[in-house]
């Protein structure tokens, strides 16, 4: 009975640990093909917006502060479709990581023997990836590759192509603001032209320019005939109470009645009822007059809101900052030969352990 427990533990110990780390050692030593990491980082930078990180506060010296979101466009661009069809058809990188390149697990298509561009598409979000920096947006990309020089061309190509997206965000973002600030101006234009010549149908229409300025001078002759006026009607009071009888009276009687005449028309060419008075002009002259002026301000506003959107176009919005360019991989970095036997081995010693005990507390419990 203990030779079989022995012979059962060596089998246990056969099977869970040593076959394995055999298996291991001649895959990982022999088989499994080197490969080649580059990595690059950049942050994408915008004048607009601000910061409170230290990184952040960095960049804000310069003018210039870090935009996250936009990082997130670009995160999702390079690892989108778009980017992997792009760099198949500049570097036909679909080639470059199948037969015969690479070992059988580690190449596309590898086991399913899937070699549509779809699968391909989940083989290219395992070799290339971007890690964003929540705290200072600075983005890490790394390629994996079969070749260093393979590794540093897809990254290069990469930063280039986010690059491009950047370009085309930036001039997008241009022209709307250009053609939002040039139909505004466009419609002021309308506006204070339709205003000018409203004004100036009013003017042929009344016969008048500006009522305020041209009562000014009926205002001064009715102030100087009003002195008249009293003047006479002084004279008149004075000769009436020192001669009664004098002969003069009747002739400063019609001289006063024939001012008060006077006033009374230029009074009511200035004050009268209806619009054929200067004031009953007035009010819609002045309508109009404020109309044209505030038509004339709003033009004003959105010529100058043009110019400084023509101004803020010729800045660039976005800027992608490479930090680190793409490196070129001297060394393979994985997979990690010697780690992972020794991973195999405890693994299987640990499993090798618990199947055991299992085993052997299931025969105490039978004895």
């Amino acid at each position: 009975m203990s030779a079989l427990a022995n012979m059962l533990k060596n089998r246990l110990f056969l099977l869970t640990t040593v076959l394995p780390t055999l298996l291991a050692i001649i895959y990982y030593g022999f088989i499994a093909a080197d490969i080649y990491i580059s990595e690059s980082r950049f942050v994408v930078r915008s004048p607009e917006k601000q910061t409170t990180s230290p990184l952040g506060l960095l960049l804000k010296g310069t003018g210039i502060s870090r935009a996250q979101d936009d990082a997130f466009v670009v995160q999702d661009f390079i690892l989108s479709h778009d980017a992997m069809t792009a760099l198949d058809k500049e570097l036909n990188i679909k080639a470059s990581y199948s037969k015969p390149h690479g070992d059988f697990f580690s190449r596309f298509p590898g086991l399913d023997w899937d070699d549509s561009l779809e699968n391909f598409y989940r083989y290219y979000q395992k070799v290339v990836g971007l890690q964003l920096d929540a705290t200072s947006s600075i983005a890490t990309l790394s390629v994996r590759a079969f070749s260093a020089e393979q590794a540093q061309k897809i990254n290069q190509r990469l930063l280039e192509h986010a690059e491009k997206l950047i370009n085309r965000l930036n001039k997008r973002a241009q022209e709307d603001m250009i053609r939002f600030a040039e139909s505004e101006v466009a419609k002021a234009e309308v506006k204070a032209k339709q205003a000018a010549l409203a004004l100036a149908d009013y003017r042929n229409r009344k016969n008048v320019i500006n009522p305020e300025q041209q009562a000014a001078i009926p205002l001064q002759q009715i102030a100087k005939l009003q002195d008249e006026l009293i003047a006479t009607q002084a004279q008149i009071a004075q000769l009436e109470r020192l001669t009664p009888n004098n002969p003069q009276l009747p002739v400063l009687r019609q001289r006063a009645r024939m001012l008060e005449d006077e006033i009374g028309k230029f009074s009511a060419g200035v004050a009268g009822a209806g619009d054929k008075s200067l004031a009953g002009k007035a009010a819609e002259f002045q309508r109009l007059a404020l109309e044209k002026e505030f038509a004339d301000k709003m033009l004003a506003s959105a010529m100058s809101s043009l110019e400084l959107a023509r101004n803020e176009a010729q800045r660039q919005q976005l800027y992608l900052e490479r930090i680190s360019a793409p490196s070129l991989p001297d060394a393979a970095m994985e997979p990690r030969r010697l780690r992972v036997v020794l991973a195999v081995f405890v693994l299987g010693l640990v499993v090798w352990g618990v199947l055991t005990m299992l085993i052997a507390g299931i025969r105490e419990h039978v004895d």
